[in-house]
């Protein structure tokens, strides 16, 4: 068994690109492990991934002995075990970008009519159908018995929002709960989110600190969730979504974030 650190990852979560982020922002090349989980596979809800982490998600990481279930788990880790030394998290922003009202996975699958609800079909229904195999499989394991209210409460919910990409049930409701998502993300976006940035640079510095690997993952969650690309036409996707021009400061730290090699690493593109 490897004595370095094991992060768990997946090229398209989110949150494993903010620990991804801090990795190679706080350690050289090759002195963390990496190990992919597919998502899109459902590789997660296999009992000895569930095993690892009861939340069956990612990031995840192995290290001394012991597994750090949560992004802001790992990336503290990450910034208090590198020897450089960087700005430690404002746990107020942390717990915003974090909370459910401005989730950017949310973001990525909700839609607010029929138009957007076509434009992500094929993501939605590949994606979350992936996931109820998965976990139609998984939870007649035996191994998976201990953990049985989690795969049954899994296979429920998610087998709810699948129904809804597959057409199964109404999506009257549904667009009324993605138009508020957007309305919340939108509201921080131009608002609240403006008092945590500087006027360049990044909110630890001159380089980024612990808040900034959460907040430039959920910025480009959210460019992509808005239709970007690359990195090039995220501003344009803000101003198209959001229905208005987007503040200096967030121009200056989307600059800042996306020519560090650590970001151009992580996002060969966006997700």
């Amino acid at each position: 068994m490897s004595s370095k650190p094991i992060l768990y990852v997946f090229g398209g979560s989110v949150w494993s690109a903010a620990a991804e982020l801090a990795a190679a922002e706080l350690f050289p090349e090759g002195e963390i492990d990496f190990k992919t989980v597919n998502l899109m596979e459902g590789e997660n809800f296999a009992p000895s991934f569930v095993k690892k982490n009861p939340n069956a998600t990612l990031p995840t990481l192995e290290a001394g002995g012991q597994y750090y279930t949560s992004t802001i788990d790992v990336t503290s880790y990450f910034v208090k075990n590198s020897s450089t030394k960087v700005k430690p998290a404002n746990p107020e922003l942390i717990e915003i970008l974090h909370a459910d009202n401005i989730d950017p996975n949310t973001a990525l699958f909700l839609f607010r009519d029929d138009e957007e609800h076509k434009a992500k079909s094929e993501l939605g229904t590949g994606f979350l159908g992936g996931r109820q195999a998965a976990l139609e499989k998984y939870s007649v394991h035996p191994d998976a018995e201990q953990h049985k209210s989690f795969y049954d409460e899994k296979i429920a919910a998610n087998g709810t929002f699948l129904a809804l990409y597959q057409g199964k049930s109404s999506k009257d409701e549904f667009f009324k709960q993605s138009h508020a998502h957007f309305h919340n993300i939108k509201t921080f976006f131009k608002g609240p989110l403006l008092s945590y940035l500087p006027s360049s640079g990044f909110i630890g510095g001159e380089i980024p600190g612990e808040d900034d690997y959460h907040l430039g993952a959920w910025l480009t969650r959210i460019a992509a969730s808005l239709g970007a690309k690359n990195k090039d036409d995220a501003i344009s996707a803000f101003e198209k979504g959001f229905g208005e021009n987007v503040p200096a400061q967030i121009v200056s730290y989307w600059k800042a974030w996306t020519e560090r090699p650590s970001w151009i690493k992580v996002y060969p593109e966006l997700h």
